[in-house]
């Protein structure tokens, strides 16, 4: 794949930050790495988020992405942990942002949608079929799942993007 373009996708969390790395040319989709950051859970907060910033540069600048792609915050009745997945979320917007990289948004239905068909899809689902359209993964953790489900989205929409 000479002129393949890189994609990360990112499912942000503060305990564990899934991350994928796919790369596309033309309609042809191949996996390229994928994995998990996971900050010290007994670490301070703003520690927690500088490790979560930290891990998805290093994560950058090891794959050379060319785009970004993270997931939307899932708002449940909670409103403090809604507000520390934002804040999660924040550090997976800002290290490709500073690395230069377009970043595209996608919700989480959406990104069902895109993979499974519906967007009310279970994790399980999720990850069947992530491993259905990238068969070199081999087995993958629920939140790197994800973040690859967020990378096969981007690809997705950004060649639908580029025929209408």
């Amino acid at each position: 794949m000479t002129n393949a373009i890189r994609i990360i996708g990112l499912d942000p969390g503060l305990r564990r930050t899934g991350w994928g790395v796919v790369a596309v040319e033309g309609s042809r989709l191949s996996w390229i790495a994928h994995g998990v950051i996971a900050p010290p859970e007994a670490a301070a907060f703003a520690n927690r988020l500088c490790a979560l910033l930290e891990g998805v540069a290093a994560v950058i600048a090891a794959h050379a992405p060319h785009e970004a792609a993270v997931e939307e915050t899932f708002v449940n009745v909670n409103a403090a942990s809604t507000l520390k997945l934002g804040h999660a979320r924040a550090a997976s917007l800002i290290a490709p942002a500073q690395a230069g990289l377009p970043v595209a948004e996608y919700a989480p239905a959406e990104v069902k949608k895109a993979l499974v068909g519906t967007g009310r899809a279970e994790k399980g689902q999720v990850g069947f079929m992530v491993r259905r359209l990238l068969p070199a993964c081999g087995e993958v953790s629920v939140d790197a799942a994800d973040a690859l489900a967020v990378a096969i989205t981007h690809a997705h929409r950004r060649a639908a993007r580029r025929a209408a």
